[in-house]
């Protein structure tokens, strides 16, 4: 699928991945969807060829609307992946969805710190390897808390899932879909193509954190290291400071999951 019109990209043109350019289950969907999301944003791309055209890759990006992941999915597409995301493991046990899930490849993720829950990472970012695959992964783990959509503290599935099996760790930002879709908000279908811009950032240097990856300490500060990049690439999105400090719901008596309640 052509790049068309509704990419505004300060990035250089590249060249699709081996992966995109083999057929599969997203070549059709792309046909059908890319248009249809096109039509709710017009995307203005910076940083893809920080993307890894090859490769396993865990690609990061910030959370603040229900309709930001359509964003992400064709911003990672124009840049020459298909994208696939973390979803819950169950619902690889659910009829018919599963069966998608499965055929396009997305990676099932175990809500959970037990033995199960580290083999499965274990397990995953060995199948990314092999079959040189990337996966997006939310590091905040659901719609930020912050009163004004900054990113949240972070959970450390993303970071764990790179340093399982060194994997580059990317992070992204974009803003601009809570004009479409506001946090737990109506669709606002009118006027059509809302403008969001989408960046990419270099790759998050993670290694001194390899030595004491099963350690709970290094994982949380590795996650801190890649939430101020998020931030830092958000700052640049929105033209204004991130806070200095990352919000915490347990500081404010939120749920970390779940609808944010007023």
């Amino acid at each position: 699928m052509s790049s068309g019109s509704t990419v505004a990209a300060t990035s250089p043109r590249l060249r699709a991945g081996t992966e995109k350019r083999r057929p599969s289950v997203f070549w059709p969907l792309a046909f059908f969807i890319a248009p249809l999301i096109a039509l709710l944003f017009k995307l203005e791309i910076e940083g893809a060829e920080k993307l890894p055209r090859e490769g396993a890759y865990v690609l990061a990006p910030n959370h603040y609307s229900e309709a930001d992941p359509l964003a992400v999915a064709l911003a990672v597409w124009k840049a020459g992946r298909p994208p696939r995301f973390m979803a819950k493991e169950s619902l690889f046990h659910v009829p018919v969805l599963g069966w998608i899930l499965r055929i396009t490849g997305m990676v099932p993720v175990a809500r959970s710190s037990s033995a199960a829950s580290a083999r499965l990472t274990l397990e995953t970012s060995e199948t990314l390897v092999r079959h040189g695959r990337g996966v997006i992964v939310y590091p905040e783990g659901s719609l930020t808390r912050d009163p004004e959509m900054w990113p949240m503290r972070g959970k450390t599935g993303a970071v764990r899932l790179a340093l399982a099996a060194d994997i580059p760790l990317i992070p992204m930002a974009q803003w601009g879909a809570q004009a479409v879709l506001p946090r737990y908000g109506k669709l606002k279908l009118w006027p059509l193509r809302r403008p969001v811009k989408v960046i990419f950032g270099d790759p998050v240097d993670i290694t001194v954190f390899r030595t004491g990856e099963s350690q709970p300490a290094a994982l949380v500060n590795a996650t801190d290291v890649l939430m101020g990049d998020i931030a830092g690439l958000l700052a640049q999105l929105r033209n204004e400071p991130a806070p200095g400090e990352r919000w915490n719901p347990a500081d404010h008596g939120q749920k970390e999951t779940g609808r944010l309640e007023p």
